[in-house]
């Protein structure tokens, strides 16, 4: 890095040499400090005293030479400009998570921090502005999901040389506890499949192969073989402003789904007269299914009717892991079944499912170890010299 500093107030003069008063002398700030970045670009600040000036010298120069320099202009735009710049470079997300995103920073973000510059946002700042959200009546999970736009908002500017470090991290963030989960019985399934009538066959699939909604609503009828008993899910489907788009599963990750006897036969009547790209399940009027007029039409009746009155769609998948469960499925079976990235987090979300697996490792340990005793006592003794 190129820099020096220059005094405001004196020049040489080119006959003397001697230090004489400048234009302007007296006027504003004595010193200026000035150094060029990697890029060639001129940077200069005003100080009243020269060791002032040396030690923002010396500063700069340090964070060139550590990897820690920002333009200081960099970060003179506003969060609502950042934030609109971040979110467009965001190519990855799905279109669900996407208008969840922008739905956060239009809501909590842009009316809180919009017009503040990211070189003047502090950690005490976003700390303040959590507890409000808290104060404000914001469930803990959902204060916990808007900080974390606003940190991978920051965490954009660091990344792009705007700012030199995230002070939107170590924020002190509430716990999420986590809602009770609700597991249907395999004869609360039945109720509620009959109780659907035309649904039946959605309100099964959903139960029994851990399906999705949107991935159920995308399945193709060339991705389903009844002959093997397996269903491809390579395809899921999400409605964001009335409008569907379909694209890779949850975890981005292609799996096979087994499918019980039970619905063959309701599967191959659904396929009956379908070319392989046609959607296996549809709307009564045609066209694919979408969530909120299932639930309307459909689902949300057929579960009063059952008795099962504030049951929800995505709950049939929780379902569907504690048939497994019950059926003598392992944790990594249950992954596969249910596309999870990692057999850590189908332990992490249905660990209580488990329990009974737990105890009945023990009972075989407690056997194992009275065996291990008869067949000791039934030893002849050893003889001593």
């Amino acid at each position: 890095m190129a820099g020096f500093i220059e005094d405001r107030w004196r020049v040489r003069d080119a006959q003397t040499g001697k230090a004489v008063p400048s234009r302007g002398d007296g006027q504003g700030a004595r010193w200026r400090a000035r150094y060029k970045d990697a890029t060639g670009k001129e940077h200069a600040r005003r100080f009243p005293t020269k060791i002032a000036a040396q030690r923002w010298l010396d500063g700069v120069t340090t964070q060139q030479g550590s990897g820690t320099y920002t333009d200081p202009k960099g970060g003179r735009i506003s969060v609502a400009s950042w934030a609109a710049r971040w979110l467009d470079a965001q190519s990855q997300l799905k279109p669900t998570t996407r208008a969840r995103y922008a739905s956060i920073v239009r809501v909590h973000l842009v009316p809180r921090f919009g017009t503040v510059r990211l070189s003047d946002l502090s950690h005490a700042d976003v700390s303040a502005w959590v507890s409000g959200l808290l104060a404000a009546g914001m469930a803990p999970s959902t204060v916990r999901q808007t900080h974390r736009v606003l940190s991978l908002i920051v965490g954009y500017a660091v990344k792009d040389g705007r700012l030199t470090r995230n002070v939107a991290e170590g924020v002190n963030l509430p716990r999420a506890g986590k809602p009770p989960k609700r597991f249907l019985s395999m004869a609360e399934v039945l109720d509620l499949a009959e109780a659907s009538g035309p649904g039946r066959v959605v309100i099964l699939t959903l139960a029994l192969t851990g399906l999705r909604f949107g991935e159920l609503v995308a399945l193709r009828v060339g991705r389903v073989d009844l002959m093997r008993r397996r269903i491809d899910v390579a395809e899921s489907a999400s409605e964001v402003a009335g409008t569907l788009h379909f694209g890779p599963p949850k975890t981005h990750q292609r799996r096979s789904v087994p499918v019980p006897r039970s619905l063959v036969d309701d599967l191959a009547a659904l396929a009956a007269g379908k070319g392989g790209e046609d959607l296996l399940f549809t709307a009564p009027e045609g066209g694919p299914l979408r969530l909120m007029n299932f639930r309307r039409r459909v689902f949300d009746p057929a579960a009063r009717a059952a008795g099962l009155a504030g049951l929800t769609p995505h709950e049939l998948r929780h379902t569907a892991a504690s048939l497994a469960v019950s059926a003598g499925a392992n944790v990594k079976a249950v992954q596969r079944l249910l596309g999870h990235a990692s057999a850590a987090m189908t332990l992490d979300v249905y660990s209580g499912l488990f329990d009974d697996e737990l105890d009945a490792l023990a009972d075989r340990l407690d056997r194992a170890v009275l065996a291990g005793a008869e067949t000791l006592r039934k030893l002849p003794p050893v003889a001593t010299l």
